[in-house]
């Protein structure tokens, strides 16, 4: 089983810019998307043999998430069930039989930081108990864009991005919270390198010079890690700031 995840910033700029092509390349059996910006109905988008599932904001033209799956899932739902956190469109879950799925887009802190507090003590409680919740039950993967980079290694300038969003250190406790519960940061399984980043800022030339950020992520239940057999970063792959990211399971 291959899923993917990519924070496309914007599904229809997206679709302009070649996004069907991964669906060619990848024959993925899940794709998870962040940052659609768009209704279904604003969508043309034909996926044959893949359910659809989106969640979108209230907000026009902002946040979002969808799941394209050629499973079907035994349930679906939008959001925590938390109405404060649940009017932006962040959260898809999805049951399956040996596993949930969580597709998810973490708040950005914003410049000067203005919604920091609101990510650290409300936000990264909330998922957290989420997936552990679910956890209860079977065990859980989470991908999507959570808007940190948890190391040093992770992101191309350290030093100087200390106090920046992303790399508060109020957000990468938040991370190790999710790696103190239990949950494996898949990729690193796999890959201990430095370089290895997920978005870039259209300024300066960055992704041409791999000046970025690892903040897209796909975590997994330490009982599926034996499950495990890849995780990857397609960074060859343009369309967004952000490239996709994705992982092989085996025995779901």
């Amino acid at each position: 089983m291959k899923l993917i995840s990519w924070n496309v910033n914007g599904i229809r700029a997206a679709i302009n810019k070649g996004f069907t092509d991964i669906f060619k390349n990848e024959n993925m059996d899940i794709l998870c998307l962040q940052e659609t910006k768009a209704t279904p109905a604003q969508v043309d988008l034909d996926l044959n043999g893949y359910f659809a599932f989106w969640n979108s904001a209230e907000k026009k033209g902002y946040s979002g998430t969808a799941v394209f799956s050629k499973i079907e899932p035994l349930g679906v739902q939008n959001g925590m069930g938390i109405p404060e956190h649940d009017n932006e469109g962040r959260v898809i879950t999805l049951e399956y039989e040996k596993f949930y799925l969580v597709n998810v887009y973490t708040p950005n802190s914003q410049r000067e930081l203005m919604r920091l507090d609101y990510r650290q003590n409300q936000w990264d409680v909330a998922f957290l108990k989420h997936v552990k919740s679910l956890e209860k039950e079977k065990p859980v993967i989470f991908c999507g864009d959570l808007n940190v980079a948890h190391k040093e290694i992770d992101l191309a300038n350290p030093k100087s991005n200390k106090r920046n969003a992303g790399f508060t250190d109020e957000e990468r406790a938040g991370f190790d919270k999710i790696v103190n519960a239990g949950f494996i940061d898949t990729f690193r399984e796999f890959n201990k390198d430095a370089g290895q980043y997920t978005w870039w800022t259209y300024r300066m030339n960055a992704r041409a010079r791999n000046v970025g950020w690892r903040i897209d992520y796909f975590c997994i239940s330490s009982a599926l890690r034996p499950n495990l057999k890849d995780a990857f970063i397609r960074s060859e792959v343009m369309g967004s700031d952000h490239c996709p990211i994705g992982i092989t399971m085996e025995g779901l």
